[in-house]
């Protein structure tokens, strides 16, 4: 006779129950990072609506980051660390390939009973998670799931290299996802698009580097204009899609929050998203420059904080980057 497999039951939804953010001390002017680069202050600000952003010390490393911002967000949730299932980490920059920044993570918090996880999903690593979290309390393999963006960029990128130097930059932000009663994370639009690689990629992959050398280290490298076509040309559908699979509409957003890569690829989602004028969006990119898998959380706790946007206000989030790897679903704020 066959034995039969128990099965295991979750929570009817999942919400996001608490945010925290961590953002380095050291503030970078354009004017700094001008010092190294042939461009201005004006340039940039027009290219990018960045004024300053902040880099993390020397020793200050990507768990590090993670934790502050987590704790944060433990502290709000009203659980204890021992609670959590799993401590997810979405993140391109750790620097080691193995153990994961998640087990680091999980055990400085005292996430004792908690698994734990890295995923590689650059920009988008936020959105990916959330729903990966959603899923895991609904399936009932976890019942809280602490899900941090965390980047250490300036490790990655090089400071004279005129396309990314001015873009990039260093943070974290943590959410703790628990169960509920009603639904309150919209289904997942996601997807990648592997034929363009190279529009977003390293220099020389480390192996190489290692045995064959090079005049520097592997560093992020970024095709602009190729990126910014198609950011503006395919997201705006992607995050029509998520607010018709979440059945809401762009009217009955309190917040857009994208990914915070370039403030004139949010400018344009706006406009092919019809977005209307008291819907507050995102800008955060402006003062904290492009933190990849950190900056939708970051630039949701301070949207929460400064009372820009309501606790429990409807937000569409939308995530997109290397890979090139997209992601975007509606939520409901903490």
């Amino acid at each position: 006779m066959t034995a039969r497999i128990a099965g295991i039951t979750g929570a009817p939804y999942a919400r996001i129950m608490s945010v925290g953010s961590y953002r380095p001390e050291r503030v970078v002017t354009n004017d700094e990072v001008c010092l190294r680069i042939d461009s201005t202050d004006e340039w940039i600000r027009e290219r990018s609506g960045i004024v300053e952003r902040r880099y993390a010390a020397a020793d200050e490393s990507v768990v590090d980051l993670a934790v502050s911002a987590a704790a944060k967000a433990l502290a709000s949730s009203g659980i204890d660390a021992e609670q959590l299932g799993f401590v997810l980490i979405a993140t391109v920059t750790h620097p080691y390939p193995t153990p994961s920044a998640a087990a680091d993570v999980a055990y400085r918090l005292g996430a004792v009973n908690a698994g734990a996880t890295d995923i590689s999903s650059a920009c988008a690593g936020f959105c990916y998670g959330l729903a990966m979290a959603q899923d895991m309390i609904r399936c009932g393999s976890a019942e809280y799931v602490l899900l941090v963006g965390v980047e250490k960029l300036t490790d990655w990128i090089d400071l004279d290299d005129r396309s990314t130097a001015f873009i990039f930059a260093d943070g974290a932000g943590a959410v703790v996802v628990g169960p509920s009663d009603e639904p309150a994370i919209g289904p997942v639009v996601w997807g990648s698009d592997g034929s363009q690689l190279d529009a977003i990629s390293m220099t020389q992959s480390l192996t190489d580097y290692r045995d064959h050398g090079g005049p520097r280290f592997p560093t992020l490298s970024m095709q602009g204009q190729q990126v910014f076509r198609w950011a503006v040309s395919t997201m705006s559908k992607v995050a029509n899609e998520a607010l018709e699979r979440a059945g809401v509409s762009a009217d009955d957003l309190d917040a857009f929050i994208p990914h915070q890569a370039n403030m004139r690829i949010t400018d344009a989602l706006i406009r092919a998203l019809k977005l209307p004028s008291h819907v507050p969006v995102a800008r955060d990119i402006e003062t904290t420059g492009n933190t990849s898998a950190a900056s939708i959380p970051i630039a949701m706790d301070r949207m929460l904080s400064t009372g820009e946007v309501p606790h429990g206000g409807t937000a569409l989030l939308i995530g997109f980057g290397a890979g090139l790897a997209y992601a975007a679903q509606v939520a409901t704020l903490p």
